[in-house]
């Protein structure tokens, strides 16, 4: 992926290494080292069983239950010496200028969402934040929150290399903003409140599935405009998609796949609407919603 160089998104905050964020250099929870393997099964259970990931890994790493609430440092911005950080900066920055256009055209205005990185743990307004959850996206405070050891879990447990896979996961969490922006967030929200588990579940497959188009979109548009795509670049997207499909991260969990709990989509629906958007470029190509099929 072509970045270096291009512009960097001034609306990043670092919070590694905060007190309350649990230490830096990988998942430090209640002073004790999380592993991996307690990660993944933390994601299983919050992915399939509808369990908080933090109530497996205080379980496994002997906290019982609890964890102290975080105290926020200032706001601070990564420093210029930091590779990482600078990428995320540059692919931030690059989702902006794309959203920006593409809101313009309607008539819209692109509110542009804070990137905070952190490690551990964190205080969001929609509650504390934890890295076994991976990246998420929060629309109380429009804050897209990410611990780049992330990053070191997709290549050592799920095998998916390269830094536009890399750039998918930012680009798909800004995709939940673009839905918080539209509304559509705020819909499926009310519509879940009634519902059945099972219809619950399959209004947040399409919600995320959405946002695995819009991705595609923003990445149609920033290799239209400043040819950021190498050889191989979006095979490596498609990979990380299809590692983090329900049904592929359910045989890893438990052996078998339950298609009913389902959250996310599966592997296949997840590169098909990735696809859909890289291909189009178009948002109205993205509505999951009416799709008979995903």
């Amino acid at each position: 992926m072509k970045w270096d160089g291009n512009r960097e998104s001034d609306n990043v905050e670092d919070r590694r290494g905060d007190d309350s964020g649990g230490g830096g250099g990988g998942f430090g929870f209640g002073g004790r080292s999380v592993g991996i393997g307690t990660i993944v099964l933390a994601l299983a259970g919050s992915y399939f069983l509808g369990i908080n990931p933090m109530t497996v890994i205080n379980l496994l790493s002997g906290n019982g239950g609890s964890i102290a609430p975080a105290q926020q440092s200032p706001a601070r911005a990564p420093p210029a010496s930091d590779q990482a950080a600078r990428f995320v900066k540059v692919v931030l920055a690059d989702t902006e200028d794309v959203w920006t256009q593409l809101f313009q055209a309607q008539g819209s205005q692109y509110v542009r969402p804070k990137l905070v990185l952190f490690s551990g743990s964190t205080q969001t307004s929609c509650g504390q934040g934890q890295s076994a959850a991976g990246p998420f996206y929060c629309p109380a405070d429009q804050k897209v929150y990410i611990d780049l050891s992330f990053y070191k879990l997709m290549r050592e447990r799920f095998h998916v290399e390269g830094e536009f896979a890399q750039a998918y996961v930012i680009a798909h969490e800004v995709g939940h903003h673009v839905q918080n922006l539209m509304g559509i967030s705020d819909k499926v929200d009310a519509a879940r409140r009634n519902a059945t588990p099972t219809r619950s579940n399959a209004l947040s497959v399409r919600l995320e599935l959405q946002a695995d188009c819009f991705a595609g979109v923003w990445a149609y548009h920033a290799n239209e405009a400043r040819s950021i795509l190498e050889n191989g670049d979006v095979d490596t997207a498609l990979n990380a998609a299809t590692a983090i499909g329900d049904d592929a991260l359910q045989r890893q969990a438990q052996g078998h796949v339950v298609p009913d709990s389902f959250t996310h989509g599966s592997s296949e629906q997840r590169v098909r609407w990735f696809k859909r958007g890289i291909t189009s470029g178009k948002v109205s190509e993205c509505d999951t919603f009416q799709a008979r099929q995903l």
